[in-house]
């Protein structure tokens, strides 16, 4: 699958992630727990964990599985976040991340969109969704923001590495 390395909106620059991201994404929000509370991989405990990430996620761009971009702001090229999606043969799934000095000012909902936006119009993808713990109503908020729309509530559907690994009600949401 190809996809553009570069997405703008009107305050954001998505960018493909780079190997130098490694201390901003770390600094920004990898290694906050309030930032990485809701995702599906562990909390950075060190900056070798975050080059770790993007040697599977620049990896996994050049097989068309996953891909990650450094949410900047326009203005000042200041990473404030990563977003990007997993291809599963057409099937995708988008996610999110912002750090916490980024939050309520729609950075998440304006990044999501623009992604959501390049998906609709590849011929490849079939299927664009996301799942979330039932307890993260801010993604929820950016996920209906954007289009998606709630499919279904799994009880006991994933373990969240960064909440004790207990199983948690999840929400799948699709784009219709």
């Amino acid at each position: 699958m190809v996809f553009p390395e570069k997405l703008e909106t009107e305050r954001l620059l998505l960018t493909r992630f780079r190997y130098e991201d490694a201390e901003e994404i770390f600094y920004t929000y990898a290694s906050k727990p309030e930032s990485t509370r809701y995702v599906t991989w562990p909390t950075h405990q060190s900056i070798r964990d975050t080059r770790e990430y993007l040697s599977r996620t620049i990896a996994g761009w050049k097989r068309g599985i996953d891909f990650s971009y450094a949410i900047r702001l326009k203005m000042s090229g200041r990473l404030i976040g990563g977003c990007g999606f997993l291809n599963d043969e057409g099937k995708i799934q988008i996610g999110y991340i912002l750090g916490p000095l980024h939050w309520q000012q729609g950075y998440a909902t304006e990044a999501a969109s623009k992604l959501v936006a390049a998906l609709k119009t590849h011929p490849d993808i079939f299927r664009i969704g996301s799942f979330i713990d039932a307890d993260n109503h801010a993604s929820a908020s950016v996920l209906k923001k954007v289009g998606l729309v709630e499919e279904a509530y799994l009880n006991k559907w994933f373990r969240f590495p960064n909440q004790n690994n207990e199983p948690k009600d999840c929400i799948l949401y699709k784009l219709p």
